[in-house]
């Protein structure tokens, strides 16, 4: 699942490659993922262009020169990636759900690809006031970034859950943006099992979740970006410390990372470096 680092990094490139390039082709292959009718879908999209893409939690917001918003929500699997004319002559993925074009300034025909592995993502295509109709997205607390989450707000927040403290950060009511994987990293850099009941941790253990997720997700961002480059359908994950590193030394007491995975979501830890 692609989360803030990625899609923080994502929403950049798309600005600087398609911003301002008008949509020649809307392709729709696999419709299951357009929550609109598919006239709806190319009437809204084609001739339009895109004036900047942001992140908002773990959604691409393609905002258009008609106030209008295309909403993606790539859930688990789904990605874009670049096409272009020599492309576009070969076969296309098979989970291939639609295709933009574009025209670049040398009037060389390229685009992005949605694909979606399982279809399990959304997108939408709304007028700019109406972006709280969007489900979830109308549903998530404030962004992880957020400037106005400052560690007052955060702790204020964290008040209202009761449970783990892996399924409160992984959990877009509370805070948005932040998914299974760097959920692990977050908890290991804070020093914080992850299913340690929120109740138990005092102030001080609090006060270091928060700085663990602000300087947890910087220092992924910038990895993340350097990695990804202009290839925005990878998800660089290797250098992680311990999520999907089960059974490999812990990078600071190098006794073994534990993984388990309840409720079918992994979760890696070190019960050493993270004990309660």
């Amino acid at each position: 699942m692609p989360e803030i680092p990625e899609l923080q990094h994502i929403a950049q490139v798309l600005t600087d490659r398609i911003a301002n390039r008008p949509i020649t082709d809307v392709d729709i292959q696999k419709p299951i993922v357009i929550r609109l009718p598919r006239e709806d879908f190319e009437a809204g999209l084609l001739g339009a262009s895109f004036r900047s893409v942001e992140r908002s939690g773990k959604f691409l917001l393609f905002h258009t020169d008609r106030d209008s918003i295309l909403a993606v929500n790539p859930m688990l699997n789904g990605r874009f990636q670049w096409t272009s004319e020599p492309d576009g002559k070969k076969k296309a993925h098979a989970r291939t759900c639609f295709t933009l074009k574009f025209r670049d300034d040398d009037d060389v025909q390229l685009g992005i690809r949605y694909i979606d592995e399982r279809y399990l993502g959304k997108t939408y295509l709304v007028d700019a006031n109406e972006l709280d109709t969007v489900p979830v997205l109308n549903e998530q607390g404030p962004d992880a970034l957020d400037p106005a989450l400052d560690l007052a707000a955060f702790l204020q927040r964290l008040k209202r859950y009761r449970g783990q403290v892996k399924n409160a950060i992984v959990n877009a009511r509370f805070i948005a943006g932040i998914g299974n994987a760097y959920s692990d990293e977050i908890l290991f850099n804070a020093g914080i099992h992850p299913f340690t009941k929120i109740s138990t941790l005092d102030e001080h253990r609090r006060i270091r979740l928060y700085q663990s997720i602000r300087d947890t997700l910087a220092w992924a961002a910038e990895i993340a970006a350097s990695e990804i480059g202009q290839k925005i359908d990878s998800k660089p994950r290797d250098f992680l410390n311990v999520h999907r590193k089960g059974g490999q030394p812990c990078p600071t007491c190098e006794n073994p990372i534990s993984e388990v995975a309840p409720n079918r979501r992994v979760t890696s830890f070190c019960r050493t470096c993270q004990p309660t």
